[in-house]
């Protein structure tokens, strides 16, 4: 019912051919890593919520949950949506959705009400497993706002937090749904069917419905296991309902055997502790988690020993960033990709410093990956700025909305990813835009990732962001919104401009004014949110 994008023939034989697919299912990848190492331990830290398992414990729960809906009419294909925040819960709940070859719509547990009713209205789900109340989020009192609109979706699961407040009728408990026989047998999934559709996080109006199967995101697991093969266990608060939290926190563990260590609210206080107690690294992911520790004034040398190697990606990553990890003895490497194309360059911790910490990477295994003149469609040379076309064996099926899959792939299965990059001489690929991300001033182009690099490494500023305001006579003008180092004193825009005039930035590029924040708004994997930056820009 998607109309799914065509794999050309001659790339589905490659995949096939190198191994990158294979006939495993969700189901029999997690029979077989489970029965592998069922006593791997599970650990959720949460000041509401903890809980101590095991990866075998936890997947005999999915396996009661499957029969559950199984009873109930849910089977392979049937679309099952779930809010759950990080704890063990929502692990079973995915678990129990692939081992029936069910498509699992996972949602962000800080998504409102509007952003619920799209998701749960557009993949037509059948069935819903929703938190009563999480945070500031009344996750029932969302429901109720628009349960009834709903068609499709027949079943409401709850999972009751402990925190008071009111119930929604026609729901069930999901405790009791963990009572029923485990499931056995096998169940017949196709691989090259719909395993999961990823709502993307939110940095454009709707989100967008991701359509992955079982061969994309199996491939992708393993090929993030590939680029840091020594990792240590790792404690991650990015969502298991976001591709980052799913794959890397969730999912890679169980290839790498070692425990999972999941956290449902980032605190770096309390990371810092658990990194000496669990004897854990953390920090991987988005740049904010990184910086967060390096920048708290209880991160110590005992941390960075712990820590070891962090992987940056999902957003953008300041040379100068991983120059400080690397001075207190933490290897950065970088990758880039999105939801739709999770991994396509990266680098390994034992390639040169200068590119692992400096480039976004080569591209991986399996990868292609070209870069085209943004007017014109042709390839460009080396050192040239061009937009990244890519494709692979982890390149998502397609958008829940045929018209998006359309506009999103050039023949020969070629994806256009919207971002801006240049190759250097050895194939290392460096983001330097997004196409939307372009401050036009006056008829010239300013790249805000240009001079957010400049920024960051003013020895105030923790984070930044640049965007393009409104301006009467040039169009758009650069305002530059800074996150400063925990108690530096404020800085202003004749400060900042002389940042940018003494790294040499031409007086055309410079920001014409600064704002201040204490934090950014976000995307649940850590991504500043900038189309609310500019939004707020607008209003004012």
């Amino acid at each position: 019912m998607w109309q799914l994008r065509e794999v050309p023939t001659d790339l589905r034989a490659r995949y096939l051919s190198a191994g990158h697919w294979t006939d495993e299912t969700f189901a029999s990848f997690l029979e077989d890593e489970v029965s592998t190492r069922p006593s791997l331990g599970v650990h959720i830290w949460s000041a509401t919520h903890p809980s101590q398992s095991t990866t075998g414990a936890l997947f005999e729960e999915a396996l009661r949950l499957a029969s559950s809906l199984e009873r109930r009419g849910i089977r392979a294909g049937d679309v099952v949506a779930y809010q759950l925040p990080n704890w063990a819960e929502a692990m079973s709940v995915l678990w129990a959705g692939f081992r029936i070859g069910a498509v699992m719509v996972p949602i962000v547990h800080t998504y409102g009400a509007r952003e619920v009713e799209f998701i749960l209205r557009q993949s037509g789900a059948r069935a819903f497993v929703t938190v009563d109340r999480f945070g500031h989020v009344d996750h029932l009192g969302n429901l109720a706002q628009f349960r009834d609109r709903l068609d499709a979706l027949e079943y409401v699961i709850v999972l009751r937090s402990g925190v008071p407040g009111p119930t929604l009728a026609e729901t069930i408990a999901l405790e009791s749904l963990f009572d029923a026989e485990p499931l056995a047998g096998t169940t017949d999934i196709d691989p090259d069917l719909p395993a999961m559709i990823g709502y993307t996080s939110g940095t454009t109006a709707d989100p967008k419905g991701v359509i992955h199967t079982h061969r994309s995101l199996l491939f992708e697991i393993r090929q993030l296991a590939a680029l840091d093969p020594g990792a240590r266990p790792q404690l991650s608060s990015s969502p298991i309902a976001h591709m980052t939290g799913m794959l890397a926190a969730h999912l890679l563990p169980l290839v790498r055997h070692q425990p999972i260590h999941l956290t449902d609210k980032w605190n770096a206080t309390e990371a810092l502790r658990i990194i000496v107690d669990a004897d854990v690294a953390s920090g991987t992911g988005a740049t904010v988690f990184l910086t967060d520790l390096l920048d708290h004034p209880e991160f110590t040398l005992e941390h960075a020993r712990r820590i070891l190697t962090v992987g940056l990606g999902g957003s953008p990553v300041p040379a100068a960033v991983a120059e400080r990890a690397e001075a207190v003895g933490i290897t950065v490497y970088r990758s880039y990709g999105s939801t739709e194309h999770p991994s396509i360059t990266g680098s390994r911790t034992d390639e040169p410093r200068a590119k692992r910490g400096g480039t976004d990477g080569h591209a991986l295994d399996g990868v292609d990956m070209r870069l085209v003149d943004v007017d014109t469609g042709l390839q460009v040379a080396p050192g040239q700025p061009g937009e990244i076309l890519s494709r692979g064996p982890d390149l998502f099926a397609g958008y829940s909305d045929p018209a998006l899959t359309a506009r999103a792939f050039f023949a020969d299965g070629w994806y256009r990813t919207g971002d801006v990059g240049v190759l250097d001489e050895d194939g290392y690929l460096t983001i330097t835009d997004r196409i939307s991300d372009i401050i036009i001033r006056g008829g010239s182009n300013i790249s805000a990732a240009e001079i957010e690099e400049v920024l960051v490494r003013m020895p105030v500023v923790a984070e930044c962001a640049v965007v393009a305001a409104t301006d009467a006579r040039l169009g758009e003008r650069a305002v530059a919104v800074l996150r400063l180092r925990h108690g530096e004193a404020a800085v202003d825009l004749a400060q900042v401009q002389a940042h940018l005039d003494a790294a040499g930035i031409p007086k055309q590029k410079w920001v014409e004014a600064v704002r201040l924040v204490d934090d950014f708004p976000r995307t649940p994997s850590g991504k500043i949110r900038k189309f609310v930056l500019r939004d707020e820009l607008r209003r004012d």
